[in-house]
C-alpha cells in the first residue's frame, strides 16, 4: 500500500528525484522546493516541444484543458511487484539535481546519474538538472547529447521560469513516450502478471485461461497510460472494454482495478467539478470494485499475498473522496471496516499505512479522539522496530496526538494557552475553559501517552523530550503514581538532566508547584504617596501603595479600578511572597528559584529551597528595581532536576480552580496541609524614579516606651535621609487613637533642616502624656495576672511625616508627565501605659465644727493645750485651705475626698493644688501665685491614701439670680448643659500631681471621679446661704443697762461666763442676697443633751429680752444685731443656735431652698456655737 492514496493518484506520473554527485542536504531542498511547484502541466503548454511521429493514439487528447499531473518521489523509491496492475506505480521518470560548483567533472556525473538510473527500469525519461555551472562548464562539449541539463547562472525568477520550460519539455517528451508504449501494446502486447498469479508452471487450461484475460488486462493497462497522458476519454473507452473482458474471463482483481480506473477518468472528465448524482455514481462503482476485490481472494495465495491491501486502499480512497462533515457517517463506516481489515495484514509496513490514513481522515472529519487512537496504534507498530529511527518516528507521531489527550508540551502550545501571557494582567477563568483543560476522566489514558513517549525518547536517545515527558508526567499524575513510581520518575528526570548541557531550559515545569501567595506588607519607613501639586495638603486623597485595599491611615474614597496599584522605586530591594508545595513521597531540592520577569526591568535574586516529603513552605523572592515603567512578573523561574523551567502563576491558578470543581484530580497545596487562599487580590506593579527615604529610630531606646497613667515625657526621634535623594517637603500629622497624648512635636526642627540631603540625620522632639487605661484595658490588665505591670496597648498614637523630594531629579529633564512621588514615614509611638495610681472612691464631705461664743466673735475651739497667744505656721498652713467666714458662726467645712491606690511597685508623691483665680486650664511650668499647695502625701507601693481637697474657696460672695433664676424658661436639657459646665469650671481648678524618683511625674485625670462626687451637691458647694448667723459677748457701760442701742463692747478673758450672773449677748444676722429680706428671728439654748434649757419647770438658763418672734428687716449685703442677756443657773456647756423664718421669699430665695410652693416657709438655720460656763467661786 502507498500513503496518500486517492482516486486521482491513478492519473498521476510518478517522478523520481534523486540527489547527483554528493549534492548537499540543503541545495538539495532547495532545487527540490522549486521542482515541487510544477506538479501540474497544462497540454495546451507543450505544443512546442511535442511532436507527433505517427498517428496518436489518444484520439480525445483535451489540449485546451488537459493536463499532466506528477507526483515527485524525492530520493525515489524501490520497484513496486504491482506495476504492471497499476501503471501510475511505475517510476515513468527519473530528475537528478547536481551543484556544479561542487562537480565540476559533468562526464562523471553523467555517470553517476545513468548509474542512479538503472535502478528504474520503467523510467522512460532521464533528465539531470545541473546548476550554477562555471564558464568552463557551459564551454565543455562532453555534456553535449547526453541526459545533463545546465542551468546557467540567474536571479531566481529566471531560473523558476528555466525550470519551468524544462518541465514542459519532460511533459511532452513523457506524453510521446506513452504514445509509443500504446502503440506497441497495441500491435504486439506482452503478458502482464501480478503476484496473484500462479508461479507454477502453466498446464495448458490455465495457458488458455491466461491468454483470454490477456486482452482485458491489456486495455486496462491501455487506460492506465490514456489516464497518464491525460486523456480520460480514451481511458474510459479502454476500461469499458477492460470490463467487459475481465468479468468474461472472471478476473475479479482486474475487474476492480479497471473499475478503479474508470471512476479516476470519470472524475478528471469532470475537471474536479461535484454534483450528488456523480458522488452517487463514485460510491456504487467504487463499491463494487470493492467487492471484486473481495472476490479476487485466493486462500491458498493468503500467506503469500492478499488482494486484501488493494481493497483497503480502495476503501480508503472512497473514504477520501467522501470526506466532509455532511457524509461523516459513511465516512466513519469505511474508516471502521478498514481498521477492521487492517488486523488481517500481513505485512507490518501495509497495517502502518492503513492506520495512518485512518487517523488522518478521521483528523480531517474533526474526530480528533478517534484520530487520535490510530495514530497511537501507528506509534505502536514503530515501537515494535527496536530502532532508533523507528523510536524517533513514534515520539513524532505520540507528540500530535498530545494535544487531543491534553498533555501537549507548552513548547508547541505557548501561544494558544497563553503562555508568556502577564499574570497581574489576567482576567477571571470561565467553567468551559477550566473544562477544556482539565478532564479527570481522562487520567490513564493520559498517562500511558505521556509514558508512552517517554519510553520512545528513551529509546530514541533524545534527553530533552524524556525529561519533558517525565516532567509532564509527574506534575500532573502525582496522585495516580505510587511513591516507588514517583521516584522512578524523579530518577529519570534526573538521568536525563544529565545528558543536557548545563542551564538547559524546557518549556515544561516538573516540580514544584508555585503560586503567588501575597506581598508582604510595606515597611512603615517605605509607604509611597502620590502627589497631588494642586493642593498644599499634596498627600490628601492619595491611597498608600502598600499591598492592602484599605488602610487605617487612608480616607474613605471610592477606589477606581479593581485592582490596586503597587509603586515600587528604582535601586530599593522588592519583595514577593510565593508559596512552593511538593506533594510527592521524596524530599525535593529545589536548586534555584526566582521571580520571572518578562518585562526585563528588575534583577531577581535566586534563592535555595528544600522541601520534604508532602509539605509546603511560603518562600519570600527579593529583587531590584532598575528601570522604570510596568511590571511583569507571570510567575517563576524555577531549576530543579538540573533543567530550568518557567513555572506560571496562572497555570497552578486554573488547576486549584479545576481541584475545586473536581475537573482535576488534586489540589497540590491541599495535599500537603496547606490553607486556601481566598480573594487574592494581585496588584498592577510599577517602577518609578529614585526616591528619598527617610528612616526613623528612637534615641536610647528601642521604639517602646512605658509610661504610668498621666505621665509627661519627652522622647527624642532621630530620622535620617537613606535615599539618593534630598528631601524638599516635608509634614508632620498625627494619625490613630490617644492622639491627645502628644503634647508637643517639635516640627519646626524638621522644617529647618531641609532639604535633607542623602546622609543627613535630624533629632526632633516629641513630647508624650500617658492616657488613663479604661475599664475595659483594665479588665484586660487583670486578666493577665500581672496588675500594675506594662500593659501593652494596641491603641498607641502614630506620627506621620508625608515627604517629597524635588519635583525633578537631578540630571533628569522635566517632562509633563506625572510628577515623582512623595512617601510617608509612619513612626508608630508605642506607649505602653501601665497602671499607677487609681482612684477608689471620690466622695463629698461635709463638717461642722462649733465656734467658741467670744467677745471678739467666732473662734475655732482649741485643744486643752493649745497656746491661743501666739498663732503657728499649721495654723496659718489651715487658714490657707479654710477660709473662715465671721458671719457664718461656725467652721462649716466641705471637702472633696479622693481616696487613691498604688498597685504598682514604686513610690508615689501626691501633690494637690487649687487654683484660687481661675486660668482657663492653661498649664505653665510653675504653678502660679494664685494656686494653693498642700503637703506632699506619700503612697508606698500597695497601700491607699486619702486626700482631703477643701471646697470653701470655691463659694460664690453673693448669692444672686444669674445662676438659679434665668428670665427665660430654660429646658431641662439647657439647665443641665450649664450645670456641667459650672462643675467643669470647677473641676479645671483642682490639680492633682504625682512623682515617682527623680524624672519621672505626671498629672491624674480626676474629672470623671470629681463630676461623679459632685453632681448632686454643686449648687452646696458653689452658693453661699441666704443668711448667716453669729454671736458674740457684750459687757454694757455702767449706767446704761436697759439701752441696747448704746452697747459698748467689754473685753473678758477666756471662760468669763460664770454661772448666776448675767451674760450679754449679741446675735448677728447677715443678709447675702442682692435685695432686703425681712425675717422673725429666734434664738435657743440648748445643754449637752441637746434639750432646751430655757423653757419648762426645770429651766437651767435665764434670759432677758425677746428670744423668739423677732422681726427684723435685713438690708442687702449688711448685718443687723440683736442684743439680749442669758442668766446661766448650772454651770457646763451649752450650744446657742439661731434659726430666722424668711417672709415674702422672692425667686431667688425659693430656688436656692428648691421649695416646691410659694407658700411653703423659708427657715435658716444657723450652725451650733459652743459656750462654756464656769461655777462661783
Amino acid at each position: 500500500m502507498e500513503p496518500d492514496a486517492s482516486i486521482e493518484t491513478s492519473c498521476m506520473i510518478r517522478v523520481a528525484v534523486l540527489p547527483i554527485a554528493g549534492i548537499s542536504p540543503s541545495l538539495f531542498r532547495d532545487y527540490t522546493s522549486l521542482l515541487l511547484a510544477h506538479h501540474t502541466v497544462s497540454l495546451s503548454s507543450i505544443n512546442s516541444f511535442y511532436t507527433e511521429h505517427q498517428k496518436s493514439p489518444f484520439a480525445n487528447q483535451p489540449w485546451d484543458t488537459g493536463t499532466l499531473r506528477f507526483k515527485f518521489i524525492l530520493g525515489g523509491s524501490p520497484p513496486s511487484p504491482w506495476e504492471d496492475f497499476q501503471s501510475n506505480r511505475k517510476v515513468l521518470a527519473v530528475i537528478g539535481f547536481c551543484h556544479c560548483p561542487s562537480s565540476t567533472d559533468l562526464q562523471q556525473v553523467s555517470q553517476q546519474f545513468g548509474a542512479a538510473c538503472k535502478s528504474y527500469s520503467s523510467s522512460l525519461l532521464q533528465r539531470c538538472f545541473g546548476f550554477c555551472p562555471g564558464d568552463s562548464q557551459l564551454e565543455e562539449e562532453s555534456h553535449k547529447g547526453s541526459n545533463i541539463v545546465l542551468f546557467p547562472p540567474a536571479d531566481p525568477q529566471t531560473q523558476e521560469l528555466h525550470l519551468q520550460t524544462m518541465m514542459q519539455d519532460v511533459a511532452a517528451s513523457l506524453l510521446m513516450e506513452f504514445e509509443k508504449w500504446v502503440l506497441k501494446a497495441e500491435s504486439g502486447g506482452s503478458i502482464l502478471k501480478t503476484p496473484l498469479d500462479s508461479q507454477a508452471s502453466l498446464n495448458s487450461e490455465e495457458v488458455i485461461k491466461a491468454k483470454k484475460r490477456k486482452l482485458g488486462r491489456l486495455q486496462k493497462t491501455i487506460g492506465d497510460y490514456c489516464l497518464l497522458a491525460g486523456s480520460p476519454v480514451d481511458a474510459s473507452a479502454h476500461y469499458s472494454t477492460a470490463l467487459d473482458l475481465t468479468r468474461s474471463t472472471s478476473d475479479f482483481f482486474w475487474y476492480a482495478g479497471a473499475k478503479e480506473g474508470s471512476v479516476c477518468a470519470l472524475l478528471m472528465d469532470q475537471l474536479g467539478q461535484r454534483d450528488p448524482v456523480i458522488e452517487d455514481e463514485v460510491k456504487w462503482q467504487y463499491n463494487d470494485a470493492i467487492l471484486h476485490y473481495k472476490k479476487s481472494f485466493i486462500q491458498d495465495n493468503a500467506q503469500r499475498v492478499s488482494p486484501l491491501s488493494f481493497e483497503l486502499e480502495a476503501t480508503l480512497k472512497l473514504a477520501r473522496f467522501l470526506c466532509r462533515r455532511e457524509l461523516a457517517k459513511d465516512v466513519t463506516e469505511l474508516l471502521t471496516t478498514a481498521a477492521y481489515g487492517a488486523k488481517s495484514l500481513v505485512d507490518p509496513s501495509d497495517k502502518l499505512v492503513v492506520y495512518v490514513e485512518i487517523a488522518r481522515l478521521f483528523g480531517a472529519l474533526g474526530y480528533h479522539r478517534k484520530s487520535a487512537f490510530f495514530s497511537r496504534q501507528v506509534a505502536q507498530l514503530y515501537l515494535q522496530q527496536d530502532s532508533k529511527l523507528a523510536a524517533i518516528s513514534a515520539m513524532q507521531i505520540l507528540a500530535m496526538t498530545t494535544k487531543v489527550y491534553r498533555v501537549e508540551s507548552r513548547a508547541y502550545s505557548g501561544k494558544s494557552n497563553g503562555a508568556g501571557q502577564t499574570y497581574f494582567g489576567g482576567g477571571k477563568l470561565h467553567h468551559y475553559s477550566i473544562a477544556s483543560l482539565f478532564e479527570s476522566q481522562w487520567s490513564t489514558m493520559q498517562m500511558v501517552v505521556l509514558r508512552e513517549i517517554l519510553l520512545c525518547a528513551v529509546r530514541a536517545c533524545d534527553p530533552p523530550a524524556a525529561w519533558s515527558a517525565a516532567a509532564r508526567l509527574l506534575r500532573s499524575y502525582y496522585p495516580l503514581i505510587t511513591p516507588a513510581g514517583q521516584n522512578g520518575l524523579a530518577c529519570a528526570l534526573g538521568s536525563a538532566a544529565e545528558r543536557l548541557p548545563i542551564g538547559t531550559r524546557c518549556s515544561d515545569p516538573a516540580l514544584p508547584f508555585v503560586r503567588f501567595y501575597s506581598h508582604p506588607l510595606h515597611s512603615s519607613q517605605m509607604d509611597i504617596v502620590k502627589r497631588n501639586l494642586s493642593r498644599e495638603d499634596w498627600w490628601m486623597g492619595s491611597a498608600p501603595s502598600g499591598p492592602f485595599i484599605y488602610t487605617p491611615f487612608s480616607k474613605g474614597e471610592a477606589a477606581q479600578g479593581n485592582k490596586q496599584e503597587i509603586l515600587w522605586v528604582i535601586g530599593e530591594p522588592v519583595q514577593v511572597l510565593v508559596e512552593l508545595a511538593n506533594p510527592c513521597g521524596f524530599e525535593l531540592l529545589v536548586e534555584s528559584i526566582s521571580l520571572s520577569v518578562h518585562s526585563g526591568n528588575v534583577d531577581a535574586f535566586p534563592v535555595t529551597i528544600s522541601l520534604p516529603a508532602n509539605s509546603s513552605k511560603v518562600v519570600t523572592l527579593s529583587g531590584i528595581p532598575t528601570k522604570e515603567g510596568p511590571i511583569s512578573i507571570p510567575g517563576c523561574i524555577v531549576q530543579c532536576f538540573g533543567v530550568i523551567t518557567e513555572h506560571l502563576f496562572k497555570d497552578v491558578d486554573n488547576l486549584i480552580v479545576g481541584a475545586s470543581q473536581g475537573l482535576v484530580l488534586s489540589d497540590p497545596f491541599r495535599s500537603c496541609g496547606s490553607a486556601s487562599l481566598k480573594n487574592v487580590c494581585v496588584p498592577n506593579i510599577s517602577v518609578v524614579s529614585p526616591l528619598p527615604l527617610l528612616v526613623s529610630k528612637i534615641v536610647g531606646g528601642d521604639g517602646s516606651v512605658m509610661l504610668y497613667e498621666g505621665e509627661i515625657r519627652d522622647i527624642w526621634i532621630c530620622l535620617a535621609n537613606a535615599g539618593t535623594i534630598p528631601v524638599h517637603e516635608a509634614n508632620i500629622s498625627l494619625s490613630g487613637k490617644h492622639q491627645d497624648s502628644v503634647l508637643l512635636v517639635a516640627s519646626e526642627t524638621l522644617m529647618s533642616a531641609l532639604p535633607l540631603k542623602p546622609g543627613a540625620e535630624i533629632t526632633i522632639c516629641v513630647t508624650l502624656k500617658a492616657w488613663q487605661i479604661g475599664p475595659m484595658d483594665a479588665d484586660a490588665v487583670s486578666s493577665k495576672g500581672a496588675p500594675g505591670r506594662q500593659f501593652k496597648d494596641g491603641n498607641s498614637p502614630v506620627l506621620l511625616i508625608h515627604y517629597a523630594g524635588p519635583l525633578t531629579n537631578y540630571g533628569e529633564p522635566s517632562t509633563e508627565s506625572a510628577p515623582p512621588p512623595g512617601r510617608r514615614l509612619i513612626i508608630p509611638l508605642n506607649i505602653s501605659v501601665s497602671r499607677g495610681l487609681s482612684f477608689v472612691r471620690a466622695r463629698l464631705l461635709s463638717m461642722e465644727i462649733p465656734a467658741h461664743v467670744s467677745e471678739n466673735g467666732t473662734q475655732l475651739v482649741k485643744g486643752a493645750g493649745h497656746s491661743t497667744g501666739k498663732t503657728t505656721s499649721l495654723d496659718r498652713q489651715a487658714e490657707r485651705f479654710m477660709k473662715i467666714d465671721p458671719y457664718r458662726g461656725s467652721w462649716g467645712l466641705q471637702f472633696l475626698e479622693l481616696e487613691l491606690s498604688n498597685p504598682t511597685d514604686v513610690v508615689f508623691e501626691i501633690i494637690v493644688s487649687v487654683d484660687m483665680e481661675h486660668h482657663d486650664g492653661k498649664e505653665s511650668c510653675s504653678p502660679p501665685s494664685s494656686y494653693i499647695c498642700n503637703p506632699k502625701t506619700r503612697i508606698d507601693r500597695d497601700y491607699t491614701a486619702r486626700v482631703l481637697i477643701p471646697l470653701e474657696h470655691f463659694k460664690l460672695p453673693v448669692l444672686d439670680g444669674s445662676f438659679l433664676v434665668k428670665d427665660q424658661p430654660m429646658s431641662e436639657k439647657s439647665i443641665k448643659a450649664e450645670l456641667n459646665a459650672f462643675i467643669k469650671n470647677l473641676i479645671s481648678r483642682i490639680k492633682v500631681k504625682w512623682q515617682s524618683g527623680r524624672s519621672s511625674s505626671g498629672e491624674l485625670d480626676i474629672k470623671n471621679a470629681v463630676q461623679t462626687a459632685l453632681q448632686a451637691s454643686v449648687m452646696d458647694v458653689l452658693l453661699p446661704d441666704p443668711l448667716t448667723f453669729g454671736f458674740r459677748l457684750l459687757k454694757p457701760s455702767l449706767g446704761d443697762w436697759e439701752k441696747t442701742d448704746s452697747v459698748k463692747q467689754v473685753s473678758l478673758p477666756a471662760g468669763s461666763i460664770v454661772a448666776h450672773e448675767m451674760t450679754m449677748m449679741e446675735v448677728l444676722v447677715r443678709n447675702n442676697t442682692m435685695e432686703t429680706i425681712t425675717i422673725n428671728l429666734s434664738i435657743t439654748c440648748k445643754d449637752v443633751a441637746g434639750e432646751n434649757c430655757m423653757d419648762g419647770g426645770q429651766a437651767t438658763v435665764l434670759w432677758e429680752g425677746v428670744l423668739s418672734g423677732i422681726s427684723m428687716e435685713i438690708p442687702a449685703l449688711q448685718e443687723v444685731g440683736r442684743i439680749f442677756s442669758l442668766f446661766f443657773l448650772v454651770p457646763g456647756d451649752y450650744t446657742m443656735l439661731a434659726a430666722a423664718v424668711i417672709s415674702d421669699a422672692n425667686k431667688v430665695l425659693r430656688a436656692r431652698a428648691r421649695t416646691k410652693s410659694t407658700d411653703e416657709p423659708i427657715v435658716c438655720r444657723g450652725p451650733p456655737f459652743h459656750v462654756t460656763v464656769s461655777g462661783t467661786a
